[in-house]
């Protein structure tokens, strides 16, 4: 896919998000929209994974550990196939298989149940070491948010990793600088964030997250690096290309109402138009 289709494909995702948070009148949009064009470049360009046989076993794996980004996800899942994306009206709704947090036991595509934070990292060091000592191809990617990092499981799952040298690990921090109480350097600041997983000994790649050009350039140092595992810190705008939630803490975890619904849509349909024109 080239880079106008994953711009355009980002896009979309972004939509369904918003759409899935607004039906849900619950959500999290804000970081889901930021880490939009990380999730298309993973399930679009940079995974083996197939929506016909989600269980295949030498699929890369995927681990969400910012798991209330679950709108992000889903929407990804629901554009490469692995469910339908009318489905996504039904986030967080009784009955409904797409639960507010990833289910490993119920959505297709999703690798390891996560929502409580620190422990997605730690379930994906695991992934990339029975890799390891099964003689295994697959890689492991995870996502986490720059809050969540706040977390000292994070750096105990990191400092495993650079000990057992998982160099089909990829760590991807998604440092839209806002928490749930605020910008992340007067909540608990973890910066600087390259230094800190420098200091672990992984192999750390700093980029601007919404940038197709830098996301794909990352990723493929990342697979060139041997020996240790690589972090990709992805610079990238909360709540992005819809006006009224970027930067903006407070779309952490709301969902618009009917009005601010229309207006995000619209946002991004400007984006849309925009992009069909290049």
């Amino acid at each position: 896919m080239d880079k106008l289709e994953l711009m355009k494909t980002a896009n979309e995702i972004r939509k369904s998000v918003v759409t899935a948070v607004h039906s849900a009148k619950s959500g999290h949009p804000g970081g889901s929209l930021s880490a939009a064009d990380i999730y298309t470049y993973l399930f679009f360009e940079e995974m083996n994974v197939d929506p016909a046989d989600p269980k295949k076993a030498d699929r890369d794996r995927f681990v969400l550990s910012k798991g209330h980004t679950a709108p992000g996800y889903y929407s990804t899942l629901a554009h490469r196939g692995f469910f339908p994306v009318e489905d996504l009206t039904t986030l967080r709704k009784v009955g409904s298989y797409l639960q507010g947090h990833p289910d490993m036991k119920h959505i297709p595509g999703v690798d390891m149940s996560s929502g409580s934070l620190g422990q997605g990292i730690s379930a994906a060091v695991g992934m990339a070491i029975s890799a390891k000592l099964s003689g295994d191809s697959y890689r492991v990617y995870t996502l986490l948010g720059d809050g969540e990092i706040q977390e000292g499981q994070v750096w105990e799952a990191s400092m495993l990793a650079a000990h057992r040298k998982l160099d089909n690990l990829v760590v991807i921090v998604d440092n839209n600088n806002l928490q749930i109480d605020g910008p992340i350097d007067e909540v608990n600041s973890p910066y600087p964030i390259d230094k800190k997983f420098e200091a672990f000994n992984f192999h750390v790649i700093n980029i601007n997250g919404n940038d197709f050009d830098e996301i794909d350039a990352a990723f493929k140092e990342a697979r060139e690096t041997k020996g240790q595992p690589t972090a990709i810190i992805a610079k990238t705008v909360k709540g992005k290309d819809v006006s009224f939630m970027e930067n903006q803490a407070a779309w952490h975890g709301n969902a618009p109402n009917d009005e601010q619904y229309a207006v995000a849509m619209a946002d991004l349909e400007k984006v849309g138009e925009a992009l069909c024109q290049m």
